[in-house]
Formats: C-alpha cells, structure tokens, sequence
C-alpha cells in the first residue's frame, strides 16, 4: 500500500475504536508500518527468493546482468555496505550478502577464533542471518524516518511541490533487504542435522543455502589441504534435505547452491554403494586408486571392488581414507554438477585453486552439454594471490604467443617494480575484467568475495594504530577517519542517527507527544556536522 494508503486504512481502525485509540496518530502507525515492512525472517526469504529466481532469468538471458556480493561478518558491516551501494549506484539490484562459514569460525564462535572446519556453533550460523536482516530492515528504518521528515519540513513551510515529492520518494522507497547466500558448510552431521539447521537458517531469513561435498567431520576450509569428499548419494540425501525445509516453510523459489570441493580434494572416506555397473555409486568408485589383484594376493582386512570380473583393492591411507587417482579432479567435478543439477540444485559451485577463466570455462562447457542453463556461484577468495596469479598468467600468455618477456622473472612477478610495467598493466586490466569475462565466457552468474571485510576491518585498524599510537595522536583519527567521513558523506560519521537516536525520538514523540524527552535537540552534537554527511 502507498503511504496514504496506510494512513486511510489505520485512520479507520482507530475511528471504529472510539474514545479508547484517540490517543493514537493514524499517521505515525502508517511511518512504523513502512518502517518494518518485513514481519518475520520468513517474509524475507520469499521476497529475497523472488528476486533471486528474476536475476537468474535476466542473466540467462544476457550474460552481463550478473550480480555480486561481499562477505560480511556483522550486521553493521552487511548493513553500511548497502547503504554505501544505494549512495553510489543508486539501487541494490544485482548486489547480495554473502555469509561466510569461514568468517563465522574465526570471528563469531564462543571458543574465539577457530579454523574452517565446522567446529563452530552451528547456532550461529542463522544468529549472524538474523542479526544482518536486523541491521538492513534498521537501515530503512533510518532512511524512511529522514524521508518523513523532508516531509514534516515541507508542510510546515508551506511547500507542496516539496510536501509531493517527499511523500513521492517515501512510495518509492528502495528496501536495503538483499537476498543472503548463507553457507551451511557440509551440513554440521547428518541429513537430518542438516534439514534442522536449513530451517533455522530459512527461519531467519536466508533465501538461498550453499552446501558443499564434503565430509562434515573432515571439512575443511576449501584453500586448504586434507579435503574428503563424500560419494554422490550422500550429499544429494543433504540436497534433498535443504529443499524439504524450503518446502515446509513455504519458500517455494528458495536456492540450493551445491558446492563441489572435488578438484583440490584427492582422498574419500567412504567407497559407494554400486548395485549395477555405471550406475552412481560405480562412477564415483572409478577414481578411486586401485591396484588390480589377484585372489591369492589378499591381506588381512583388505576392501576389494569387483569391476568386470576383475578385482581391485583402493588404495588406503593409514588414516582409513581412500585415495583418487591423481589428475581425476576436473573430471570429479563435472560428475559432481552434472548429478546435483539433476537432483535438485539451482546453481553450481566449483572451488578452484586459481582464479583463471578459461580453466573454469572447460568444465561449464561440459557440464553446459548436459544442462545448457548450468550456472556458477564463483568464490573470488582473497586466498588466491590475484596479483601474482594474473601477472604469470599474461607472462605465459605472452610467452606462448612469441613475444620477449626477458625483462620479467616469473617467479617474482609479485614484486612492486612490476606495477608500472605493460604486464602489470595487462594483468591489473584481467583482474578488473574478471567478473564480466567469467560472466559471459564460463557461465558464471554470482560473484562473490568470501573475507573481504575480514581483511578490510584488519587494514583499516593497523592504519589507524599506527596514525594514534604514534606521532599523528588524535589527528591520525581525525585526518583519516572523521575529515574522509565528513567528505564523502559516510552516513555512520553521525553515529547517534545511525545506532537509531533520531528514530527513537521519533517514538518517543508518538508515545508521549509534548511531554517526549528527545534527544535531537539544539545541544545534540550531532548538529556539528550539519548537512555535509
């Protein structure tokens, strides 16, 4: 309903109620409802899921409307980021929240800072949903309560042509609620683990769960060594598990991203149940490091697979893994995307350990031959050194093409004397192109940053300690931090309105009319910094 609208109806309510409601302004219940258009999470995984499912189709069918995300490990870093997109581009189309698995263990576990390896609460997993949508929906709040009042300024200065587009800008009124692509890990246990938590997750508001292949009490993070796949059924009973809680809660549209993990994992815990040759659980088998045998040459405690009459004992580790075959990763991952896709999966995503277009694109076009619609959520991890891997990709490019690249020490291409040079260049441009060359060439629909706050929240408090703690004292804060603030109108440098001051007044306004204590008056010094933020 438009703003007039609430008011007409709630006017109406309060009218049929007599005496008892008069006390009550139809159009301060109209601001609070518009203030607090979603109700509960749920409500917000059906929008964000709405908008998701219409990103896909647009980018099907052009490839550059592809969308983004950045990690974020608080509500208050979720929350200024889409403030900050809505000042400089205007909307939050194409842009989401990301909700790193990896950043919940070292920043938000009761045990302090812990790896990746799902050793985390998984409480805090919908928590951390919870508390994002908590600071976006305070961000509407905050920005409606500034659009009510330009227009109180308005009427009382007798400006209708102002009062108009006010109450224009208040029914236009763009939410910062973005759909959240929250990791569920490799589901914390069991399916049934997994469908519990997915519906917590869904319950807080998470339209769209990633879920990787790995075995929940092997994971790890997906840049490290040690990873252990889990055979196909496994993971699809864990797909099929996220969707049951989609449809119980009535997301109809929610999105299942599967992971697969298989191109830098070489070892599995379980060899799979095969009924009949090339079925699923023999092609999983069929990596798998094997020796052929004979019946004389079996030992105490020895697995053996029967493949055409022929038999074959796995390779195993003296950790009870079994091995891959070396070199099979690509080919594991096809398999992997290909079968979640078929079962249940909406998008795809494939850790890699570089970020490298082409490389990518050679499995999609695979998979692509099968599904045609196959599409990427693509991890661009600051665990890949993007300097360093662009710089000798165009090294090696050049190389193959001829040309002299005596000037350059490939193994050293990391070096600062580099930046200025036409390979730095070349390289820094293959970087700012990436998301767009992987959107069109290698189907990739979602880009996303896994710890990118992580590491900005690190860079900007070692800059600051070295400002204060040092000769700068105050002026290393106030040079850095208040003055770029003020100067590029960072919307928290009036912290009070931020954390909510100026929409408590208001409250306490409606609660209390004239006799309201607020806290914005003349001597608020807040009012120092005036319009310019």
């Amino acid at each position: 309903m438009s703003y007039q609208d609430h008011i007409r109806q709630v006017g109406a309510l309060i009218e049929s109620k007599a005496g008892p409601w008069s006390g009550i302004s139809a159009e301060a219940v109209a601001r609070m409802r518009l203030q607090n258009r979603f109700q509960t999470g749920l409500d917000i995984a059906r929008y964000t899921a709405s908008i998701m499912r219409a990103d896909m189709a647009a980018y099907d069918a052009d490839p550059s409307q592809y969308t983004q995300s950045l990690g974020c490990w608080h509500g208050f870093i979720g929350q200024q980021k889409m403030i900050s997109i809505k000042k400089h581009f205007g909307t939050t189309k194409g842009r989401y929240l990301y909700l790193s698995g990896w950043m919940i263990a070292a920043l938000r576990s009761d045990f302090g800072p812990l790896p990746d390896q799902s050793m985390h609460e998984k409480t805090s997993v919908p928590a951390l949903i919870e508390e994002l949508y908590t600071f976006l929906r305070q961000a509407d709040a905050r920005e409606l309560g500034m659009l009510f009042r330009d227009l109180d300024a308005a009427r009382a200065a007798g400006d209708e042509v102002a009062a108009a587009k006010a109450q224009q800008a208040i029914d236009g009124h763009q939410t910062h609620v973005v759909p959240i692509i929250a990791d569920i890990d490799a589901g914390f246990g069991n399916a049934e683990a997994t469908y519990l938590l997915a519906r917590k997750m869904i319950e807080a508001g998470a339209c769209a769960l990633q879920i990787e292949n790995q075995v929940s009490d092997e994971k790890q993070c997906g840049h490290q060594d040690g990873k252990v796949t889990v055979p196909h059924e496994d993971f699809l009973a864990k797909v099929r598990a996220c969707r049951y809680a989609f449809l119980e809660l009535g997301v109809e549209d929610g999105i299942i991203v599967t992971r697969t993990d298989s191109l830098g994992a070489g070892l599995t815990k379980q060899i799979a149940v095969s009924n009949t040759p090339g079925d699923l659980g023999d092609q999983y088998n069929s990596f798998l490091d094997c020796e052929e045998i004979s019946a004389d040459q079996l030992s105490n405690g020895d697995v053996i697979i029967n493949r055409d009459g022929k038999l074959l004992r796995p390779k195993r580790l003296p950790s009870n893994l079994f091995q891959f075959r070396a070199g099979t990763g690509e080919d594991r991952c096809v398999l992997d995307s290909i079968t979640s896709l078929q079962n249940g999966a909406d998008l795809l995503w494939i850790e890699t350990e570089k970020p490298h277009v082409e490389q990518i694109a050679g499995m999609m076009d695979r998979i692509r031959a099968v599904i045609p619609d196959a599409k990427l959520v693509y991890n661009n991890s600051p665990s890949f050194n993007w300097t360093l891997n662009f710089r000798q990709q165009v090294f090696d490019a050049w190389s193959a093409e001829g040309k002299d690249v005596s000037a350059y020490d490939r193994a050293k291409l990391m070096s600062v004397d580099y930046d200025a040079t036409p390979l730095g260049a070349e390289a820094d441009e293959r970087i700012r192109t990436f998301q767009a060359d992987g959107a069109k060439r290698a189907g990739i629909f979602h880009h996303l940053i896994t710890l990118p706050t992580y590491h900005t929240a690190a860079l900007s408090t070692d800059n600051l300690a070295r400002e204060y703690f040092g000769s700068q004292g105050m002026l290393g804060y106030v040079k850095a931090v208040q003055r770029e603030e003020i100067r590029q109108g960072i919307a928290c440098v009036k912290h009070q309105n931020m954390s909510g001051s100026d929409i408590g007044d208001d409250h306490k306004e409606y609660f209390a009319g004239e006799a309201a204590l607020k806290a914005g008056g003349a001597h608020n010094t807040m009012n120092q910094f005036g319009e310019a933020a």
